[in-house]
């Protein structure tokens, strides 16, 4: 018998994978897909971070950097925050993706059996990493009463013996919304109350609409921070994130740093460098404005077919939408609507179990072209079932 560690039965795939999967085989035979199913930005990584990252290698720069980062882009990161909340750069440890700097964070925090909160529906791989490290992940059932985030009273009401730390996203996958900066107050007070540590997941944060996102680092020094150069930045591919930790922890994420991967890409960190620079600054701006008009079509434009969107996400690029009047079976309704109407979207059994089966989520990373077609495709599809 081949040995297979016990944790794998609580690591689960995506399933929005075996979507992707099928989508790419009928494109393969001749098939026009439109996808809503990737949560990743359309467009290109910006020529001048792409430049930087060519002059990179062709400097020779592809040698190990310290295992917290480069300290310039380290500093270049810090300076990004605003001024009354700027974190001092020793803080800061880059990472590979925003999925490395989590599982920095939970092998610095978590002891078998510790308990971390978080929000259900949310990003799967964070409840996977509490699992990974021998944690348990307790997701805590949201909808649109509290924006589908939790709230201090939430916090207050799930904390236990066993639990260490909460873990939010601000905004959220799937749903796009924002934990207002009075209630993050609030639930930095409860953590802190029960010496726990609050994670917040800002790797949205750029893809704010209408209003400025505060960081939750404005309410205290002492929780993580976890942002990534993947959506905002258009980075996905060059797996590079960041963390801001407490400055009590640093050493500890220096540690397991090197143990676990040593350093992100160096060629990766040079590129990132010219992320901050006033030109990229202003393209990313520009995209932003992309976002917003996207989903400011494709929300009432869903509505208006019959799916249930009860708020207005203020940031990311997703829309959560509540299927039930069409399916109880969301993965079933997202296979029959690739098939039968060429449209890929992500069934709500992703992210997680409250009413995951009535909830599929649409990605507007896509064209405006894209998106139209991909509306009239459901109605004509809505009309015939």
């Amino acid at each position: 018998m081949t040995p297979r560690a016990t944790r794998l039965s609580k690591i689960e795939p995506f399933h929005v994978m075996d979507i992707l999967a099928r989508a790419r085989a009928m494109e393969a035979q001749g098939r026009s897909i439109i996808h809503m199913e990737i949560g990743e930005p359309d467009f290109p990584t910006a020529p001048a971070i792409v430049q930087a990252g060519i002059a990179a290698l062709q400097a020779g720069r592809t040698h190990y950097t310290p295992a917290l980062g480069l300290p310039e882009l380290r500093a270049a990161i810090a300076a990004s925050y605003p001024a009354h909340v700027r974190p001092d750069a020793g803080r800061v440890a880059v990472t590979p993706g925003a999925s490395g700097a989590l599982q920095l964070i939970f092998a610095a925090l978590i002891n078998p059996g510790d308990q971390v909160l978080m929000a259900d529906p949310g990003y799967p791989c964070n409840r996977h990493f509490v699992s990974l490290f021998e944690g348990e992940p307790r997701a805590i059932p949201v909808d649109a009463s509290t924006g589908y985030q939790l709230n201090a009273d939430l916090v207050r009401e799930h904390w236990a013996d066993r639990t260490v730390a909460v873990l939010l996203a601000s905004p959220s996958n799937p749903t796009g919304t924002l934990v207002p900066p009075d209630e993050m107050e609030r639930i930095v007070h409860v953590v802190e109350e029960r010496d726990g540590i609050l994670i917040v997941d800002e790797i949205y944060h750029g893809l704010v609409y209408g209003e400025e996102a505060v960081t939750a680092l404005a309410h205290s020094p002492n929780l993580f921070v976890v942002n990534s150069f993947s959506k905002y930045y258009g980075m996905t591919g060059w797996r590079l994130g960041w963390l801001v930790a407490p400055a009590s922890y640093i050493p500890a994420i220096d540690k397991l740093a090197q143990n676990i991967f040593l350093a992100a890409s160096t060629p990766a960190q040079y590129a990132a460098l010219a992320a901050f620079d006033a030109g990229v600054r202003q393209e990313l701006q520009n995209r932003r404005e992309i976002f917003r008009e996207r989903r400011d079509f494709l929300l009432p434009a869903l509505r208006e077919l019959g799916f249930e969107i009860p708020l207005v996400p203020q940031g990311a690029f997703y829309l959560y939408a509540d299927c039930s009047r069409f399916a109880d079976d969301s993965q079933a309704f997202a296979l029959r609507l690739l098939e039968q109407a060429g449209v890929a979207i992500t069934p709500g059994l992703d992210f997680g179990s409250h009413r995951a089966a009535q909830h599929v989520r649409f990605s507007y990373a896509n064209t405006l072209d894209n998106l139209r077609e991909g509306v009239a495709r459901l109605r004509k599809y809505l009309k015939e079932i």
